[in-house]
């Protein structure tokens, strides 16, 4: 197995390391934009038994190997748990486990089900239950299941002693940084990669968030460090952020911002967005104005986590959306936001079909319009635009609450 000797592990405490990977240039993660690349964390735990919680991404494993190396021999491991099949933390395993030859495999009823339909593996992986307590060596470790958080395997890991919970992809985020603990890293840039973390990977699983919390608080544990599989860890005073951002989010409350989504063909379009935003303001409300040719749908998800209403706009084309609005509301639809308002507006040269679609899309999403669909034929007049510009004031209020 190849061991890239100029990498180091990062201790954590006495026993526990950092043996994961930095993913500097990956900037697409399952079409959610990673623009600042990623990490894949796995840890290792020394003592009478070495254990190692997780691997990374296949084409990662000589930097971990290198990593693990630093400390021990690779041959030393003894036992591996597997928190979470997903192949960015388990891509590797079977390389690992052939280099390895673990004594025992752990991962949840439903991970061991994953990991063989991935692998099919040779060697055997035992089931841990939930909410099992197991001496491993001289480690005590507490398993519980965190179900869809965000597939069915997923579990965390609480090592006892050291406070350290290993939480697979909750509390994560995709960010490369030479920082390794999130108190080291520029606090916008931490509040922003988490949110857009939560936004774009867990609030399909909003429902299920507390539940999983309050099994974490039912383990009446102290928790120093969250060992998360992505991004920086969390320790001391800040572990109490990640959870605390996850329950506000969770419950999806909204405040009084306005995310204009829009595409524009010939500037129509465009023209009506400049006029609705320019009623919004006037209306007491702040706008995120996104024209899609600038934004990515994974940022607008980011930003309709916590907005106050969404309105959508696009041209007809051949009879339908503009292809990149079709794009990014399939994907929001996917993410199951709940809460929100909205409005849908856009331009048409002969049939005009666009703002029944969008209509239609956002009444699905459970979207709760606040106004009549506005549409107006080719380019806009100075009549059309304050039409536009009342449309935009009539969401104001609604946002604000006078309606």
């Amino acid at each position: 197995m190849t061991n890239n000797s100029s990498f180091k592990a990062l201790k954590i405490t006495d026993r526990v390391y950092w043996v994961g990977a930095i993913d500097w240039d990956v900037r697409d993660f399952h079409g959610y934009t990673t623009n600042h690349g990623t990490t894949y964390n796995a840890f290792l735990i020394t003592g009478e038994k070495n254990i190692l919680i997780d691997t990374v991404k296949k084409q990662f494993c000589s930097e971990m190997v290198g990593r693990i190396s630093s400390v021990i021999p690779i041959e030393s491991i003894d036992v591996i748990i597997s928190n979470h099949a997903e192949m960015d933390h388990s891509g590797c395993l079977p390389e690992i486990i052939k280099a390895v030859n673990p004594e025992t495999v752990y991962a949840s009823a439903f991970g061991v089900k994953t990991l063989n339909d991935h692998f099919h593996l040779d060697t055997p992986i035992t089931a841990v239950k939930d909410g099992e307590t197991m001496t491993i060596g001289d480690a005590t470790i507490t398993f519980a299941e965190t179900r869809m958080l965000h597939w069915p395997d997923s579990m965390m890991s609480y090592l006892h002693g050291d406070e350290v919970l290993f939480s697979n992809d909750a509390f994560g985020m995709h960010l490369a940084s030479s920082e390794r603990f999130a108190d080291e890293i520029e606090p916008s840039i931490l509040a922003y990669e988490a949110k857009s973390y939560y936004a774009n990977i867990l609030l399909p699983f909003s429902h299920l968030i507390k539940k999983a919390i309050d099994k974490v608080n039912g383990l009446n544990v102290s928790i120093k460090y969250i060992c998360c599989d992505h991004g920086p860890m969390w320790r001391n005073a800040d572990v109490a952020t990640p959870i605390k951002n996850y329950i506000n989010w969770s419950e999806q409350k909204r405040n009084k911002n306005v995310v204009v989504l829009y595409d524009t063909m010939w500037n129509s379009t465009a023209m009506m967005a400049e006029a609705i935003v320019d009623g919004l303001i006037s209306g007491g409300v702040s706008a995120k104005v996104m024209p899609l040719r600038s934004f990515h749908r994974s940022d607008v998800a980011t930003e309709i986590l916590d907005a106050g209403a969404l309105l959508v706009g696009s041209p007809t084309l051949n009879n339908g959306l503009y292809p990149t609005l079709a794009d990014t509301l399939t994907y929001l639809k996917g993410l199951k936001p709940k809460g929100l308002k909205g409005a849908v507006f856009g331009s048409f040269g002969w049939s005009g079909e666009a703002t029944t679609i969008l209509t239609g899309i956002l009444t699905e999403m459970g979207v709760d319009l606040i106004a009549e669909p506005l549409k107006v034929k080719y380019v806009p007049d100075a009549a059309a635009l304050t039409l536009c510009r009342e449309f935009g004031i009539k969401v104001a209020e609604a946002v604000s609450g006078n309606e």
